[in-house]
């Protein structure tokens, strides 16, 4: 496997509009630091979506509340200054795009108030350099959504589990099971095609609702415990690496056990540092 410098494109809003139109799946995982936000981008990711999750993974809240704007400008910073795919690996299959970086709006910073809505976007864009939002909602927000657009900033929908509105659910459970809250959720995802949203997150409903609703749009459609029968897939990053191992729905699918092997590797480092095996002589000046 040989490594060489190439050049490499950015996958823009309308490169995910073709990859839909051509039936290439979609692939999205969050990120939230620089050398995180580097290896995935190296490894050919498509989106990456810098998710108030961050609330949880990083810094050890229950929800996704207690985020802030400052806090999401911060991570999103970071990541935008890891992806760059200059130094590529030759044979990599996935091709060599850039992966365009998508930030949640979090909780507080855009409902009920499309004028604060307008100004939160505005400073993660200029603040961090990423390429588009992501908002939790449809009829409620829709003034918010189109305020954003109208300043030119792409905006990404998300619909069924809303992880901003928990305690209104007052269940992680999946969603939209009831024909009720289904044709909601269908009305809500036309709204948010109809004023200009480049894409759409479904999180945890019914495989058949997400199919239906990702065949009669004609925006890429991303799930998470949606299903096969959407347009891409997005994943929180630390679970499908297992960092972590409280959460394991059924939607999750862990492509390693890094929890088992950071501990192992920081076990051993004690144990050499307390032997004094460590550092040795090749390993001093």
């Amino acid at each position: 496997m040989s490594i060489q410098k190439k050049e490499f494109k950015k996958i823009t809003t309308l490169v995910l509009l073709e990859m839909k139109q051509k039936g290439e799946k979609i692939s999205m995982l969050t990120a939230y630091d620089y050398s995180m936000a580097k290896l995935v981008d190296q490894a050919g990711i498509d989106v990456i979506l810098v998710g108030d999750s961050a609330s949880n993974v990083m810094a050890g809240h229950e929800t996704t509340l207690p985020i802030t704007l400052d806090q999401m400008i911060y991570h999103a910073s970071s990541v935008v200054r890891g992806i760059d795919r200059a130094l590529v690996v030759v044979d990599l299959p996935f091709g060599i795009d850039r992966a365009l970086v998508v930030v949640d709006l979090p909780f507080g910073s855009y409902q009920g108030n499309s004028k604060e809505a307008l100004a939160s976007t505005i400073r993660i864009m200029k603040e961090s350099g990423a390429h588009a939002v992501k908002m939790e909602g449809g009829e409620e927000i829709i003034e918010s959504i189109k305020r954003i657009l109208t300043a030119g900033v792409p905006v990404m929908g998300h619909l069924g589990l809303t992880p901003q509105s928990i305690y209104k659910f007052g269940t992680y459970a999946v969603r939209a099971t009831e024909d009720e809250e289904a044709e909601k959720l269908i009305h809500d995802s036309k709204l948010l095609e109809g004023a200009g949203c480049f894409a759409l997150v479904l999180e945890k409903i019914p495989s058949k609702l997400a199919k239906r609703v990702a065949d009669n749009l004609t925006i890429p459609v991303i799930g998470i415990g949606a299903g096969p029968n959407v347009d891409g897939q997005v994943l929180v990053i630390h679970d499908m690496l297992g960092i972590n191992t409280e959460f394991k729905p059924r939607f999750l699918r862990k492509y390693a056990d890094l929890h088992s092997i950071i501990t192992t590797a920081v076990q051993h480092y004690v144990a050499d540092v307390k032997s004094r095996d460590f550092p040795n002589e090749k390993e001093q000046y």
